[in-house]
């Protein structure tokens, strides 16, 4: 388990930093977009000093939203599982992205390969076991490897398939496609990897899923989430 962040020897206030991550990690802004709209709150850093603290900061606030999320929603987001793949370009080189929502589109996790194989869904899938356990129904397109890693973990029972029955997932890539345009592409595999799990951890801690609720309802659970936000990095 990661360390809980740390803000000691830093002369910005905890609340600036705080706000500089997720006006980058959630919106598609780019650093110098940022660093704009913080010009215009009094508050002068540069699109580096953004970029610093996102590379410090985003991973440990995404960890410790992590943390809290799969201790809340392991047992109820066993139910089922949507799975699926995208490509990615990585410094003009075509890479996958395995993504897995449960049934409310809670991201579960997020893992980048060079190739779209057997080895990789395997692994993707071997991860989000190990974190999540096993789901009642794992709900896939009719892509092989799937079929060939689910069937090594004995789980082929449990996939199903059918037009438009993983509409949750894929609807669930739409946010992080508008982020890699903002981004203008990734040029490492690395940083792919590093962005997309600290981006499913922040989407997952503000999706509230507006047109369910009213909007009292959305009003104060709203009001929670940005008071859980600005505790993060506070123990």
């Amino acid at each position: 388990m990661s360390k809980p962040a740390s803000f000691k020897y830093f002369k910005t206030s905890p609340e600036i930093i705080r706000l500089a991550v997720v006006l980058y990690i959630r919106f598609p802004l780019s650093l110098r977009n940022v660093e704009d709209l913080l010009h215009e709150r009094g508050i002068d850093v540069s699109h580096e000093t953004v970029r610093y603290w996102w590379n410090r900061f985003g991973p440990m606030f995404a960890s410790e939203i992590r943390r809290k999320r799969v201790q809340q929603l392991r047992a109820f987001s066993k139910w089922k599982w949507h799975v699926d793949e995208v490509f990615v370009k990585v410094n003009g080189k075509r890479h996958y992205l395995w993504r897995a929502v449960d049934h409310e589109g809670e991201v579960l996790e997020a893992v980048v390969t060079k190739r779209p194989n057997k080895a990789a869904a395997l692994k993707f899938l071997k991860k989000l076991m190990k974190r999540h356990g096993k789901a009642e129904e794992i709900v896939t397109d009719r892509f092989a490897s799937y079929k060939a890693a689910l069937r090594e973990l004995g789980a082929l029972d449990k996939r199903t398939t059918g037009r438009w029955r993983n509409n949750r997932v894929e609807n669930s890539h739409l946010p992080f496609r508008r982020r890699e345009r903002a981004m203008q592409r990734f040029r490492r595999m690395r940083s792919l990897q590093k962005f997309a799990a600290v981006h499913s951890s922040v989407y997952n801690h503000f999706n509230q899923e507006r047109s369910l609720t009213s909007r009292d309802t959305f009003t104060v659970t709203r009001t929670v989430v940005l008071a859980e936000w600005r505790e993060l990095g506070a123990g």
